[in-house]
């Protein structure tokens, strides 16, 4: 159930708004010698976190080699050839300045959102994937350089970054493809952003805090809806809780997934549920607690889910204990719970082959049907007096809400890093209010609910009833 708004490279291309420049032709030209580090980026100090203090890392991570962070190079799809093509420009004296920036997955469902909303921003950025006719016909049609590589060999993508300043990565499942892409990133001194919502992405990145901050790199891992609006409504709603203790968040999404975001959720099924409690990661059983919550005075059944949130809530807002929730229908549920019992089988070779064969065959939600599917986000976070804090968030579609604030966070790192470099949520980089500056997003509340006292306990032992 992991990364429902997570993209992938799968699936139909989808064509994005043509770009306001015409198409330039563009030949191959093959690249074979891996970049020197680049400098650490300058730019201003980082904001503090909801607590006001530095993000440093609060926990360890997992290890790169380990099945939750596998070890850079690990790609199941074989390896491929590092090729790039430039646009051909006849006199050298009228080029534009070159691209700075990478978008790897650009011909995948969510990359295509994304490069449409780059494009619409007066973004050029260098589109990258593994398939390179698919890149490189999307970049002939808008007159970028294209670059086409996967993700088997360090060498080789350490040169496929060559002159980025930045990778926006939306080539899922990020289990697979993140730990390669953000070592090669720490190595060249670019600076690291994907729209992941898996727990194990989000602590492998949070593990390379310190070496981030030595190269002067930012990572933002989640800055799609996984994690933008809920990390948002958490910080949000820290701000008047002076010392939060438990923290539950659930959302409500409609249209559809895309292939990547399935096949990710595929995964999800085999490793089940997660909680934090007293700080800490605690395994559940899929679907593990129901509970209800009211959009528009309509009930809506909701189940907690392996969010994102789940990891990064805790170092926006400090909350030890933390919830997130997914509404759903009941019967959904009900086979979310029955499946509890497959849930070892999903890991196995031949059903998950099978399961994410399933899962690439979905082609994403349309544009008519994401212009009429928006999201609601609710949030409560109850501090230590028992004081309660709650909000809503109402949104787009959670595909649009990724295209907006995945280039919005690209548009801040590359006009203004953070100077000192490291691992931030979505909410640290940008501030709480950012995402309520998106077109289509209104809150309500925040409101505060007073503790609700013990009930008075009698002073004498009941007495029976009286007979009738």
């Amino acid at each position: 159930m992991t990364g429902k708004f997570a993209g992938g490279s799968g699936g139909r291309r989808r064509k994005p708004p043509a770009a306001a420049a015409p198409p330039a032709p563009v030949e191959p030209v093959i690249v074979g010698a891996a970049p020197a580090p680049a400098d650490a980026a300058q730019a201003n100090s980082p904001p503090p976190d909801a607590r006001g203090v530095d993000p440093v890392p609060a926990e360890p991570g997992p290890a790169a080699g380990s099945p939750a962070a596998p070890a850079p190079g690990a790609n199941p799809d074989g390896a491929q050839a590092f090729t790039t093509t430039a646009p051909l420009v006849p006199d050298a004296s009228a080029a534009a300045p070159a691209p700075h920036w990478l978008l790897y997955g650009a011909n995948g469902y969510t990359g295509l959102l994304v490069l449409a909303e780059a494009l619409r921003r007066g973004l050029r950025p260098i589109l990258a994937g593994r398939r390179a006719a698919e890149v490189e016909a999307l970049a002939h049609e808008h007159g970028l350089p294209a670059r086409s590589f996967d993700l088997t060999n360090a060498a080789t993508l350490r040169a496929a970054l060559d002159g980025a300043s930045l990778v926006l990565h939306c080539a899922g499942p990020f289990s697979a493809t993140c730990a390669p892409m953000l070592e090669a990133c720490l190595t060249v001194g670019a600076h690291y952003v994907d729209i992941t919502g898996e727990i194990d992405v989000f602590a492998h990145c949070h593990a390379e805090h310190a070496r981030a901050r030595q190269r002067g790199v930012n990572l933002v891992p989640g800055a799609g809806f996984d994690v933008v609006p809920t990390d948002s409504l958490a910080a949000l709603l820290a701000r008047d809780a002076a010392d939060p203790r438990e923290l539950v968040l659930a959302f409500e999404a409609g249209g559809g997934p895309s292939p990547g975001t399935a096949r990710t959720s595929v995964e999800g099924l085999a490793r089940g549920g997660r909680v934090r409690r007293a700080g800490a990661l605690v395994d559940v059983p899929l679907a593990w607690k129901e509970r209800t919550f009211l959009r528009d005075g309509v009930p809506r059944a909701a189940t907690t889910i392996p969010w994102g949130d789940v990891y990064t809530a805790h170092l926006t807002t400090g909350a030890p204990d933390i919830e997130v929730y997914m509404a759903m229908p009941p019967a959904t549920i009900a086979r979310l719970r029955r499946w509890r019992w497959l849930a070892p089988l999903a890991g196995l070779g031949p059903l998950r082959r099978w399961l994410a064969g399933r899962a690439g065959a979905v082609r994403g939600p349309s544009d008519a049907r994401r212009a009429v599917s928006g999201c609601r986000v609710w949030g409560e976070l109850r501090g230590a007096d028992g004081t309660l804090h709650r909000a809503e968030l109402d949104t787009p579609n959670g595909y649009d809400v990724t295209a907006w604030c995945a280039v919005g966070i690209v548009e801040r790192l590359l006009r203004d890093p953070p100077r000192e470099g490291g691992y931030r949520t979505p909410s640290q980089l940008m501030g709480a209010d950012w995402i309520l500056s998106m077109p289509g997003v209104r809150l309500g509340g925040p409101r505060t609910e007073p503790a609700t006292p013990p009930a008075p306990q009698p002073t004498s032992p009941p007495q029976p009833a009286s007979p009738p």
